[in-house]
């Protein structure tokens, strides 16, 4: 069940960051693994603020979106160099 947890907290995520960057988006396959990705990331960056939004999948979601839309970010800066 986690597995399946995480992919749809990831595909949801994913979704959020390709909407809120602008720009050309993914696909649906990228955007579930930034969104996946994104929650690994996201988990660290809170964990180093000490920052843990309660909230079950709410929470998670937020956390994998920050992440994801962090990853956008940098894959964007890299695509341009």
């Amino acid at each position: 069940m986690g597995f399946i947890y995480w992919i749809v907290v990831g595909l949801i995520a994913g979704w959020l960051a390709g909407r809120v960057m602008k720009g050309g988006g993914y696909g649906v396959l990228v955007d579930i693994l930034l969104g996946i990705v994104g929650g690994i990331v996201g988990g660290w960056l809170f964990g180093m603020l000490g920052i843990w939004p309660g909230g079950g999948v709410i929470g998670s979601i937020l956390v994998a979106f920050v992440g994801a839309v962090i990853l956008v970010w940098i894959s964007r800066q890299l695509k341009r160099a």
